[in-house]
């Protein structure tokens, strides 16, 4: 008897805070959030000691008058929602009335605030939660609050912070997702007094991507196609592909202008990036997903950082196919930046002396009989000799005036001059911009892949009867998943049928592909499609059989290709859906530009 006592509101009150306040980065996120929510412009961090020793935040807002002010260190005090009802549809950052008494509970804490228009302010001196100090103060509208000493009262919890350059860090990390989340607010931080960034209020978001991470970044930024859904509107940009980086540290997701952590959207963004992106790389994105608040619960995590969506399979596609459009609308401009215009006196050349010869140098190629030709996929459906040679000569007997001609017209069509090839492998060209390097492996890939896929597509999959047709066992679920996925299965090519409860049987699978174990590859082919969203299923699998397969038969380094194959090899790629990238994601054109060529050649500083 007697066991079970009521905490102590002091005790309550830190272990609530043990749930908001894990660092100082949190407090800032919490501060930072409260002013979005009150309507500043402006909004000035200083910190000292990695956030330790003060994290101070001003803004101009709307400010409190006393009693708002009192209230608002009062746990679950809010003026963000009034009934239950509200919780079905939160349109603000905070709405919990958690964080001020939290972050006061562990901390010497001092508020200061104003309306517009009243005559003084009031100031709240706050020590561990016990209030101490309630007085007129005489800042400027808006609020600033200050937090002293975080953990003081809680030497444990302290102990588990990070040096004060890593808490800094995070500090900055913290700040710069708010800045870009909300673009048209002013942002300043000051670390140890000393300013680490000022950023203007700006009207785009690619004004406030350029300030926080350069214009190079920005430049290889696409903005974001977001006409996938009526429902649900997508904005923003992503990488261009072939630019990724090793961590998710800037792939930034935003919904209804919170940031937050979802596996479901970041999944959605890599199925979007699929053939575009190398395994074990990270698009970077400036993802902004709006919907009806009523369609996400965002009371699901103590610190806020994850959501739940009602309809979380119409979001994922939603933003798939928003990558997939942006990705292939960026593919005119990205050609555009392969183009060179064409000089007056090439176009208006009519002899060999005055038109640049285009062919390779005589240097560059290899005896005739060790040129090898591009191969090609077979007329019909699936690969019927991809080592097969395509006869593309240039007829010797041609006059050297009407060569000279083809040439100029080549040129003004292609927009590019191909300059010869480096160690066998590296087309090189120059555009209007500089010097381009075409790695012609993986250039020749992207074009096998989309013309194996484009046949996948109008004709279906070739398939091949297994000698001894296999059978396999899957779990419960996975069998109830292939039941309603026969029809998917089958169009890849994959004859399955059922076979017994929790067993099925294949007895055929895709021609191009060189499958050792049948059992093995289908319990792989419904892991991965069970991870993939409902309608890009069947092509996603496809394109990943496709893409091994292609690797096989592409030209490989050292295969030397005469002119007119390497031509030919730089127009088909241009005509690809993505052509910047192999089905591997790795890039197949590189732009090295003028200015970096007279930078590194000391004749721009």
């Amino acid at each position: 008897m007697g066991r079970i006592r009521l905490l102590s509101e002091t005790v309550a009150s830190q272990v609530a805070a043990g749930e908001v306040v894990e660092r100082p980065a949190s407090v800032v996120k919490e501060l930072v959030e409260n002013s979005l929510d009150a309507g500043a412009r402006n909004i000035d961090i200083a910190i000292r000691r990695g956030g330790i020793s003060l994290v101070r935040v001003i803004d101009d807002g709307c400010g409190m008058d006393r009693n708002d002010a009192l209230l608002s260190l009062e746990r679950h005090a809010t003026s963000k929602i009034r009934s239950a009802a509200d919780l079905q549809a939160v349109a603000t950052l905070g709405f919990r009335g958690e964080a001020l008494p939290s972050i006061a509970s562990v901390s010497r804490f001092r508020v200061s605030t104003r309306e517009a228009g009243a005559i003084a302010g009031t100031e709240i001196i706050v020590n561990g939660g016990k209030i101490d100090v309630v007085r007129d103060g005489g800042e400027a509208p808006g609020t600033q609050v200050e937090v002293r000493s975080l953990f003081y009262n809680l030497p444990a919890r302290r102990k588990f912070l990070r040096s004060e350059n890593t808490e800094s860090r995070n500090i900055e990390h913290q700040i710069h997702l708010q800045a870009v989340g909300h673009p048209e607010i002013g942002f300043s931080l000051m670390r140890d007094d000393r300013i680490v960034f000022q950023l203007p209020a700006t009207a785009t978001l690619g004004d406030r991507v350029r300030d926080l991470y350069g214009v190079e970044l920005l430049q290889r930024l696409v903005e974001v196609n977001g006409a996938a859904s009526t429902k649900i509107e997508t904005s923003g940009f992503i990488g261009q592909a072939g630019l990724s980086r090793q961590t998710r540290s800037q792939q930034l997701v935003f919904v209804n202008g919170r940031a937050i952590e979802s596996n479901l959207i970041t999944g959605a963004v890599r199925e979007g990036y699929h053939t575009a992106l190398m395994k074990g790389q990270y698009p970077v994105t400036f993802l902004f997903v709006e919907l009806d608040p009523a369609a996400v619960d965002v009371n699901v995590h103590p610190a806020k950082r994850e959501v739940r969506f009602r309809d979380p399979n119409g979001v994922r596609e939603a933003v798939v196919r928003c990558i997939q459009q942006t990705l292939e609308h960026a593919r005119a401009n990205w050609q555009e930046k392969f183009s060179a215009p064409i000089r007056p006196e090439l176009a208006a050349a009519v002899s060999v002396e005055a038109t640049p010869d285009l062919t390779l140098r005589s240097e560059v190629t290899a005896p005739e009989a060790t040129h090898r030709e591009l191969p090609h996929l077979g007329a019909v459906a699936g690969i019927a000799d991809p080592g097969q040679a395509l006869e593309r000569r240039f007829d010797s007997g041609v006059a050297p005036a009407l060569q000279s001609q083809h040439r100029v017209t080549k040129a003004v069509q292609q927009q590019f001059e191909i300059i010869g090839v480096l160690n066998k492998l590296y087309v090189l060209m120059e555009n209007a911009n500089g010097l381009v390097l075409v790695d012609q492996h993986a250039a020749h890939e992207r074009v096998l892949f989309e013309e194996l896929r484009r046949r996948m597509e109008q004709q279906g999959v070739p398939t091949q009867k297994l000698l001894l047709p296999q059978t396999f066992d899957v779990p419960p679920r996975d069998a109830d998943w292939i039941e309603q996925n026969l029809s998917v299965l089958q169009k890849m090519g994959i004859g399955i049928e059922s076979f017994g409860s929790d067993t099925f049987k294949i007895d055929s699978l895709p021609s191009f592909l060189d499958v050792s174990d049948a059992a093995q590859f289908m319990h792989k082919v419904i892991d991965d499609l069970k991870s993939a969203s409902n309608t890009a299923s069947a092509m996603r699998l496809g394109e990943e059989m496709i893409a091994k397969s292609v690797c096989r038969h592409a030209v490989k380094a050292n295969d030397p290709l005469r002119y007119s194959e390497v031509e030919k090899l730089i127009r088909d790629l241009l005509d690809c859906d993505l052509p910047y990238c192999c089905p591997h994601g790795r890039p197949t054109m590189i732009q090295i530009s003028l200015a970096e060529l007279e930078k590194k050649f000391g004749r721009k500083i």
